[in-house]
């Protein structure tokens, strides 16, 4: 058990950070690929049939696209961390573990949004989903950074902490609206394209 608590250079141990940083990639890898099972339609269709049969889909695709695009970011999200991590322990690949096992579930949450649309329970569960990633991701940072890990300046980390509770924000406000009006609910997600983060880091300076 003492091992698992020793923190490590990352300078020093490149070939086990690098299994990690590998390991996590192919994670992502999996899930992103995942998305694309949902998708699919019947054999021996033609014409008007494979036509119908294709704006069937428009859910599952809708999904698929939102899915993809949440999902790339994660990555992107995860690879800049990373990046700046100049030591790790034991905490930080659990916390790393948690967050990876949220990233998983998205394939399952976006197939149950694109099938059950419009239903309380499919956007309810997409949305914790996503903002559960985001706030473990958000943890994770935090931590790392109090505890020496992860090099980063005030402004990035402030930033970086807007943003996340932002998107989080934007998720979990979805879930009670999802109650009364599980339509409109995934409307609200197009406010994750206005990011005043950066704005507002910036404005406590």
């Amino acid at each position: 058990m003492a091992g698992e608590a020793e923190t490590k250079r990352r300078e020093e141990n490149e070939i086990e950070f690098g299994r990690i940083v590998a390991f996590s990639d192919g994670v992502f890898s999996i899930a992103i690929t995942l998305l694309v099972l949902n998708l699919g339609v019947e054999k021996g269709l033609v014409g008007s049939e494979l036509i119908e049969e294709l704006f069937d889909q428009w859910d599952n695709l809708l999904a698929f696209a939102l899915s993809f695009a949440v999902i790339g970011r994660f990555w992107i999200v995860h690879h800049r961390f990373f990046s700046r991590i100049v030591a790790f322990d034991g905490r930080l690949l659990a916390l790393n573990l948690l967050y990876l096992a949220w990233i998983v579930l998205i394939p399952f949450s976006c197939e149950v949004l694109g099938e059950y649309s419009g239903e309380t329970p499919a956007v309810v569960l997409y949305s914790v989903n996503l903002a559960v990633v985001v706030l473990v991701g958000l943890w994770m940072g935090i931590d790392a950074r109090r505890r020496g890990l992860l090099t980063v300046d005030e402004v990035t980390h402030r930033e970086t902490g807007i943003r996340s509770a932002y998107i989080a924000g934007v998720f979990l406000l979805s879930v009670p609206l999802a109650l009364v009006a599980p339509d409109v609910a995934p409307y609200l997600w197009f406010l994750l394209f206005v990011d005043p983060s950066s704005r507002l880091a910036r404005r406590g300076d």
